[in-house]
This record gives C-alpha cells, structure tokens and sequence, in this order.
C-alpha cells in the first residue's frame, strides 16, 4: 500500500458539527457549532463543501454531488470537552478521566500557594468570559496590580494583566510558577496567559497569548513520528497543548491569517518529511467564546477562500485533513466550549473521491490514519481509514 511523504492535519479550533449523545451531561444539548453558523448566515465556502462538507450531514446547500475529498465526522471518547483533550484524542491519547474544573473558582489552598509563589494578590477567582471580566476588574488591575484571576467551564486557570502593568514575559514567567503548582487533583487542562492593552471601557486582548499545558500523560503520535526519524511541524499553540513534547519545528503564529501564512510557507519547502499540525483558533477564541455567529462565519469564508493556496502546494505523496476538537457554537446561550462531533475532510492527489466515512467512534481515528498513512508503526488507540481512501497501485 503506497505510503505519504507528508501529512498536514488542520484543526478549525472549536469548529462541532452537532451534538454528542451525551451533551446533556455537559449541559450543551441542542449545540450544533456549524449547522447554527451555516443556517443563521449562510457563509460561502465552495472549497470545503467541494470536498464534502455538505454531505456530512446532507446540508443541501453545502453538498457536493460529487466530492473529491472524503468526509465523516468523529465522535470524542475522552470526558470533556477542551482543547487540550481533543488535541490529546486526535493524536491517539484518550484521557480516562476529565481534567478538574471549578464552577466555584479555585479553593484557598491554590489560591495561597499562587499569590506565595508569585509574591503578587489576585482577584476575580471565578468562571467568567475572558472579555467581560477584564472590563469589570481591569480598572482594579491597573489601580493595584493584582492579577485577574479566573477559570471557565474548561479546565483552565487563565491569568489576565495589562501589558502596561505586567509585562508579557514577565506574565509568561508568573504562568510558569503557577504550572509548578497546579500539579496532582489540581492539574489542570491549562494555565493561560491573556494579556491585554487599552483602557477602561476599551480594553483589549492582544495575540501575546500563551497556553502552558500539563505533559501528555501518554504516547502521542507527535512522538511516534518523531522517534521515526520523521519530521513534526507544529503550527500556531500545537506546541503549547503538547507542552513542546513531540515536535521538531514549531511556528508559534498568532491568528488564523498568520497561520495559514506559515502552513503555506512549510508547504512551499520541500525539506521535511512528515506531519504538519495546524491550529486555526479564532473560530474558537475570538468568536464562538463571544457568540459571534457573524465574525465566526466570517472565519470559515476566509479559510475556506485560502484552501486552494494550500491544495496547490500538495502533491501525490501528501495528504490533508481537516478536522476539529471540540464545539463552540457561537449561537449557544454561553460562552463556553460545547460536546459535540466535530467534522471530517481528507483530501490527497492519490486519494479516493467521494468516500462516505461514516461515524468515526473516536477522534484518535485520525491520528491512526496519519501515522498509517505515514508508514510510522505504533500501538497508538484508534482505527485507520486509510486502506478504504487510498487508490490500489
């Protein structure tokens, strides 16, 4: 069976395409991320419907009569529903429990050992948008210096500063010491920098965002390629949801034009041999978290006006998957990340036309492929679909 060159997998971060069985328990019944931003807005996008997004749930506006990709969609084993899970199941780990959350923000004992190993106070301690709650503690930010401080239905202690007052690396480094410590029932999914400039009543967050994961707690595929003697490209906050673990080239770029920019760029070098992994997140942090349906719409048309700079790049031995980690239906009365299946798209110059993947029982499914698709030998979890896509030689 004729084995790729390069795999370049693209995550549309918080991109669902329709609720889980068990999105009840989440409290996201009735989340359908895509089918909410396609029926409220109509976005154009030819290139992905081409490839088969329309089919995946027989949207007949959006079907192709003839794909010439392959298409599914995928449903997550793993509890949760965060980035750091779904990115973790995509690459063939899947977490047997969920990473803790605080509904009630953190308890006194984490929020002592944070403020004795920073040495500075913090406020807020509580789930809320990122957005909102920098409008309502920031004008005390910027009075006292103490950090915002605060979670969200994730697994995440995110730490908001003014770059005026807390200078970026300087944040970074607070995000590190708080890593250190947020260890055993405490390990969250993710401690996450928002900086953020302006003033009182136009407060804005800026892309010197960083995410400061926990080590997967498992092999991966980004470290069975990499032991392969294979390349692992990671672009956009890949390398944080991986604590750096598994790659050998990492373009930390901000923002979905950034990174697509970068993903054309790897592609145009004919130096690696291997996976590409991409995240695209603003469909996810700068729309869905603020029940955007326009702006997140507006995401979609720009990526899929861009897949053809990306399509022409690819050649018989590389082929491209388009998937998801989790939802975050702009539509939905919160502004949290919502359990649901997340799209399918495969494409390659010697793949099939056309094949109908079905109901894939867990992300890993993809990371299978890939590493089958590379010829890399693992006894990662997952079921390939690469034999049922590959044309016969």
């Amino acid at each position: 069976m004729k084995k790729m060159k390069r795999v370049v997998m693209i995550v549309l971060d918080g991109c669902g395409i329709g609720e889980l069985p068990d999105a009840g328990k989440y409290g996201d019944a009735g989340s359908d991320t895509l089918g909410h931003v396609l029926a409220q807005r109509h976005p154009s996008l030819p290139n992905m419907s081409a490839m088969g997004l329309g089919n995946i749930r027989g949207w007949s506006d959006y079907a192709d009569d003839e794909p010439i990709g392959c298409y599914g969609k995928m449903a997550e084993i793993a509890p949760g529903k965060d980035t750091t899970t779904g990115h973790w199941e995509l690459a063939g780990l899947q977490l047997k429990k969920p990473f803790p959350t605080y509904p009630n923000g953190f308890p006194k004992e984490v929020m002592d050992a944070f403020e004795a190993e920073t040495g500075m106070k913090a406020i807020g301690n509580k789930p809320a948008s990122g957005t909102a709650i920098i409008e309502e503690l920031g004008p005390e930010h910027l009075r006292t210096g103490s950090l915002i401080v605060y979670t969200s239905a994730d697994s995440v202690f995110q730490i908001a500063a003014h770059e005026g007052v807390v200078p970026v690396l300087t944040l970074w480094d607070i995000c590190r010491r708080a890593r250190r410590i947020l260890t055993g029932e405490h390990a969250v999914g993710r401690v996450i920098a928002r900086p953020f400039v302006g003033q009182p009543g136009s407060f804005v967050r800026t892309d010197n965002r960083r995410d400061f994961s926990v080590d997967p707690l498992g092999e991966t595929m980004l470290d069975v390629i990499k032991a392969a003697g294979k390349d692992v490209i990671g672009v956009g906050k890949i390398e944080d949801i991986f604590n750096h673990r598994g790659l050998t080239r990492s373009d930390h770029a901000a923002g979905n034009p950034a990174c697509i920019d970068s993903t054309i760029s790897f592609l145009k070098k004919d130096n690696w041999e291997g996976l590409m992994f991409v995240n695209l997140v603003d469909t996810d942090s700068k729309y869905g978290h603020r029940n955007d349906v326009p702006g997140y719409a507006a995401a979609l048309e720009e990526f899929d006006s861009r897949l053809p700079e990306i399509i022409r790049l690819l050649g018989e031995d590389d082929l491209l998957m388009i998937v998801a980690d989790h939802g975050c239906d702009p539509a939905f009365p919160t502004t949290d990340h919502t359990r649901e299946y997340v799209p399918l798209l495969v494409w390659g110059l010697g793949l099939k036309e056309g094949v109908d993947l079905g109901v894939r029982a867990t992300f890993a499914d993809a990371g299978k492929t890939a590493l089958d698709a590379l010829g890399v030998e693992n006894t990662l979890t997952g079921t390939s679909f690469y034999p049922d896509i590959i044309e016969e030689d």
